[in-house]
C-alpha cells in the first residue's frame, strides 16, 4: 500500500503518464508504480479520452510520491525550469548515473550548473551533496571560487568543485 503524503507533485502529460512513471522508477532505487487509474465512460465529453486509457499513474521515487496525469494536449501547460526536481548525490558515480539516465532522449541534455531536461521536458538538478557546504563556506574567496567553477560546468564534477574551493 502506498504511503499517503501530504504534498505530492502532479505532472501533467498528454498521454505519456505511464511511460514517464516507468522511465523514472527504472532510474531511482526504492521506486515503484503504486497505482494505475484508467479513464471510463464518465466525463468522456469533457476529457475526450478513450475508455480504458491511462488517466493517472501514481508512483514513488525513493519513497517520494508523485502523480502523473494524462490530462490531454497541453499547449498552454508545458513543463519549464520554474519547477525542477533536485537529486542530491553523495558521489560522482551517482551524479553520472542520474545525469546520464535522466537526460536520455532529452532535447536539452546539458544546461548550466547541473540542470537537465528529460525526454518529457521535466527539469532536474543533479547536485552533489557537498555543494551547499562548498558554496556556503564562510571564507568568501573559497565560496566564490567554487561558485565560479560551477558556472563553467554543465554536469557537476565533485573533484573539480572541491579543487576550486581548495585553491
Amino acid at each position: 500500500m502506498a504511503t499517503l503524503h501530504r504534498i505530492t507533485p502532479c505532472l501533467w502529460f498528454d498521454s505519456e503518464a505511464e511511460e514517464a512513471a516507468t522511465f523514472y522508477t527504472g532510474i531511482f532505487p526504492n521506486s515503484r508504480i503504486t497505482q494505475i487509474s484508467r479513464y471510463g465512460e464518465a466525463g468522456r465529453e469533457i476529457h475526450g479520452k478513450t475508455p480504458g486509457s491511462v488517466m493517472v499513474a501514481a508512483f514513488e521515487l525513493d519513497g517520494q510520491a508523485f502523480t502523473a496525469l494524462n490530462g490531454g494536449p497541453r499547449p498552454q501547460f508545458r513543463f519549464n525550469e520554474a519547477i525542477s526536481f533536485q537529486v542530491s548525490c553523495d558521489t560522482q558515480a551517482e551524479v553520472d548515473h542520474y545525469w546520464d539516465r535522466l537526460s536520455e532522449g532529452g532535447e536539452e541534455r546539458a544546461q548550466q550548473c547541473g540542470w537537465l531536461k528529460d525526454r518529457f521536458g521535466v527539469s532536474w538538478q543533479i547536485v552533489p551533496s557537498v555543494l551547499p557546504r562548498l558554496i556556503g563556506d564562510p571564507d568568501p574567496k573559497k565560496s566564490q571560487q567554487t561558485f565560479q567553477a560551477m558556472l563553467q560546468m554543465k554536469k557537476l564534477d565533485i573533484a573539480a568543485l572541491q579543487q576550486a574551493h581548495d585553491r
